[in-house]
């Protein structure tokens, strides 16, 4: 695909591309996601941020895969990306989703640097936060979020104490997984259940629009008064 607006940052070399699944999901936006590419495929490799034998897998197992997760957010959320990385999920929801206001979480400063070099670049107004999840300063600047977002971050059971703090009642954490998300779903409901999360559900988006479809983890962060009830319903399915 060759789109006639799309101007490679200068130095860059050639990212791969995209594929017309992109289109779909970026619209008139798709000139951003071809430069958030480029930056992964150039800077995110020399900084060791991305490993040059993803550069050929870069949009349909990183950047589609992230960005069909808005399926799944609803409208003007307020969204926090934690352990954001090289800013998956985070960057192409903001890229897809320009409705969201998305804080992004990253303890190592050379990622926050690539984070806001590029977000300055392209104009995006996304916030970055340079911490850890569990830090009370963090949780002061960026809880009371609608969603919490993360990919390959921590397994489930720890992923809970770190995300679920950082959303409202009734917010929730979502996840990305892979094809043992029903598993890990299974062995940690009670840890789940003491986090203060319930009506956990493991969800398919991006179908049809990339292969695997993107698997979800969605836990709701449950009002003080029902997660006693959570915990009672998670020890019966043992």
């Amino acid at each position: 695909m060759t789109d006639p607006e799309y101007s490679p940052p200068p130095g860059a070399v050639a990212e791969p591309e995209p594929p017309a699944a992109a289109e779909r999901v970026f619209g008139d936006r798709l000139p951003l996601a071809r430069r958030y590419c480029a930056a992964l495929a150039t800077a995110g490799v020399e900084r060791g941020l991305i490993g040059p034998r993803e550069v050929p897998r870069l949009w349909d197992r990183h950047i589609l895969n992230c960005a069909v997760l808005g399926e799944l957010i609803p409208a003007s959320a307020a969204v926090v990306d934690i352990g954001s990385g090289a800013g998956l999920p985070g960057i192409p929801l903001a890229i897809a989703r320009p409705d969201l206001r998305i804080t992004l979480v990253e303890p190592l400063l050379r990622r926050t640097i690539f984070l806001a070099e590029f977000i300055e670049s392209a104009g995006l107004e996304v916030t970055v936060v340079r911490g850890r999840a569990e830090q009370p300063d963090v949780r002061k600047v960026a809880g009371g979020a609608d969603v919490v977002t993360s990919r390959a971050v921590a397994p489930l059971a720890k992923l809970a104490k770190w995300s679920l703090p950082l959303v409202h009642d009734r917010g929730r954490m979502l996840a990305l997984k892979g094809s043992s998300a029903a598993e890990e779903l299974d062995r940690d409901r009670d840890d789940l259940a003491r986090a203060g999360g319930g009506h956990a559900q493991v969800l398919e988006c991006g179908v049809g629009i990339v292969d695997p479809p993107t698997v979800v983890l969605s836990v709701e962060r449950l009002p003080r008064a029902e997660r006693r009830a959570e915990r009672n319903q998670a020890k019966r399915r043992r």
